[in-house]
C-alpha cells in the first residue's frame, strides 16, 4: 500500500524518532488510544498475517521480555524480534503494533505502567500529532513504525 507523508507528518516523524524507545513506545500506546475509536478493521491479507504471527511470540513471552522486545524494535537493536520486525511488509509493521496495543488492553502484553507520565518534552510534539487529521495520524504511525526495527544500515 502507498501512502505519502505529508510535511506535517515528516516533522512529527522526526521528532519522534528523537526521543528514547520508552518515550516511543507511549507515545505509540496513547496515540492508539485516541484513535482505536475510528479504526476500521481491514480485510485480512498475507502481509498482515505476518503481524499477527509476530503478536502470536511475543504473547508468548514473560512481560519483561515483551517489553523487551518491543524495546529492541523500536531501537533498531540486532535481536531476533527485532530482525523479524524488519523483515514485515509496511502493513504487517502496523499491524502488529495495533496487535500489541489490543493486547495491553486485553491484558496480554505489558501495559504502560498507570503512573507514567510522558516527559515534559514531549508536550509540543503531543499538540503537533492532535492537530493532524485522523488520516494523518494513520500515516504517521505507518511511517513511524515502517522506520523501526534491526537494519545493518541502522
Amino acid at each position: 500500500m502507498a501512502y505519502i507523508a505529508s510535511d506535517a507528518v515528516k516533522q512529527s516523524l522526526e521528532i519522534f524518532q528523537k526521543f528514547d524507545a520508552d518515550t516511543q513506545l507511549a507515545l505509540l500506546w496513547y496515540g492508539y488510544l485516541d484513535i482505536k475509536e475510528q479504526l476500521q478493521p481491514a480485510p485480512a491479507n498475507s502481509a498482515e498475517a505476518m503481524g499477527s504471527v509476530a503478536y502470536d511470540r511475543v504473547k508468548l513471552l514473560s512481560q519483561d521480555e515483551q517489553l523487551q522486545a518491543q524495546r529492541d524494535i523500536a531501537k533498531g537493536t540486532d535481536s531476533p524480534f527485532s530482525r523479524e520486525y524488519s523483515a514485515l511488509s509496511s502493513s504487517g509493521k502496523l499491524e502488529l503494533w495495533l496487535l500489541l496495543a489490543k493486547g495491553i488492553e486485553s491484558g496480554e502484553i505489558i501495559s504502560v505502567p498507570d503512573d507514567y507520565e510522558l516527559p515534559s518534552e514531549t508536550d509540543e510534539f503531543v499538540e503537533q500529532i492532535k492537530a493532524l487529521d485522523f488520516e494523518q495520524r494513520l500515516n504517521f504511525t505507518r511511517s513511524a513504525v515502517d522506520k523501526m526495527g534491526f537494519s545493518p544500515a541502522t
